[in-house]
């Protein structure tokens, strides 16, 4: 693959999500992704369905294209002698499993620093390497609990929600992501790797940003706002004559555009709405002013109004309506990849828009084991071997 991580590569033997978003953007960007399973295959992810593509589930497509797949069984010694072969010519390592599991094997970081100085060994665990909580495994939707995502998501009328994606585990796959690129960065000018310790605990408490910063700022507990936003008004969800839209009202300026377009001019100079901190005290007044404007026309007549004024707004797209949209295609972000099956699969595309070092798709999700006998070729071992490797169920 050519890419800015050209020549990198990855042992990646994490599992469900998390590092898996993480390896699979390491991928796109050209490092080498090799992905390492119990033989038969660990990764959870794979049986999360339906819908499959001929075994395969979607939730495991999503996030493991441009990796080989290699077997290994490292509680075995033989297992975990072929792993530490593959490290040598590796950059970086990404693991998952709960803390303590790799001491066990002797396959953490104080454990194969000696031999690998240059090695970045990126942990990526339910709550980190420390403290109380350091030994429970970490899932997307407790950790939501815990870390009060679901105490701010929601209404007071739904109580508390989860998001409607994993948000904690992408949040710590980007983390994980920006932490081992940096720590990559690092080593040209050191020459030395370093251990990383990313936790989802830490990535969603990081990701409460200004609702984090107006608690400790005023002590007082965010409630949940349903649509509402904290600090800044018009600013939700309202209905229209044929549904509902979004209008984002972020500054004064464009409130004043806004009363313009809903041919509200008095809304303007009312002392109640000219300032976004009187409009907070009088959101219910000024909402039921809005409502009864935007009741009166079709959502799409209201988005081609506002977005002629430059006033943030959108409609509320249901999954179809977002890859049906042009601008979505436009931008690439719907791939088609030949799986090894023979399928077709359909996959999102990358974020990341480079100019010089593009992202490629060269490799669709592996099939458990499917570069096996090829990665332990480059490492010396003969087709005889593999064959007693099998039947010893090391790989």
């Amino acid at each position: 693959m050519n890419g800015p991580l050209s020549g990198i590569r990855v042992v990646d033997l994490s599992r469900v999500l998390a590092g898996p978003y993480c390896t699979m953007i390491l991928g796109d960007l050209g490092a080498e992704v090799i992905k390492i399973e119990a033989p038969g295959g660990n990764d959870d992810t794979r049986g999360w369905g339906p819908p499959y593509v001929k075994g395969e589930s979607a939730y495991y497509l999503c996030t493991n294209r441009n990796k080989k797949g290699l077997t290994l069984n490292l509680k075995s010694e033989k297992g975990k002698d072929i792993l530490r072969r593959l490290i040598k010519g590796s950059d970086v390592l990404i693991h998952n499993f709960k803390t303590g599991t790799m001491e066990k094997w002797g396959l953490d970081y104080e454990s194969l620093k000696s031999d690998h100085p240059e090695l970045v060994y990126c942990h990526i665990s339910g709550f980190g390497e420390t403290g109380p909580l350091s030994k429970l495994a970490g899932y997307d939707f407790a950790i939501q609990a815990m870390s009060g995502f679901m105490s701010i998501t929601g209404s007071e009328d739904s109580g508390p929600t989860k998001v409607g994606v994993a948000i904690t585990d992408v949040l710590t796959g980007l983390y994980a992501n920006i932490a081992v690129q940096s720590a990559l960065l690092e080593r040209a000018k050191s020459g030395l790797g370093q251990a990383i310790d990313i936790s989802l605990y830490d990535a969603a408490i990081s990701g409460l940003v200004n609702t984090a910063s107006n608690y400790l700022v005023s002590g007082k507990i965010p409630k949940r706002l349903g649509n509402y936003h904290p600090n800044i008004t018009p600013y939700q969800t309202f209905k229209t004559k044929d549904g509902e839209m979004v209008v984002a009202v972020g500054n004064d300026r464009q409130f004043q555009l806004f009363a313009d377009c809903i041919n509200a001019p008095e809304l303007k100079e009312d002392p109640r709405f000219i300032k976004n901190s009187d409009r907070m005290s009088y959101r219910e007044e000024l909402e039921a002013l809005i409502l009864e404007k935007l009741t009166q026309e079709n959502t799409d007549k209201w988005i081609r109004l506002c977005r002629e004024k430059g006033i943030p707004c959108a409609p509320i797209q249901e999954i179809d309506e977002v890859f049906q949209d042009p601008h979505v295609r436009a931008r690439e972000m719907v791939i088609e990849m030949d799986h090894t099956n023979g399928e077709k699969i359909s996959m999102v595309g990358s974020p990341l828009k480079m100019s010089r070092t593009k992202v490629s798709y060269e490799l669709p999700p592996p099939m458990v084991g499917e570069h096996t006998d090829e990665i332990l070729k480059q490492l010396g071992i003969t087709e005889e071997e593999c064959e007693i490797l099998k039947n010893q169920k090391i790989i």
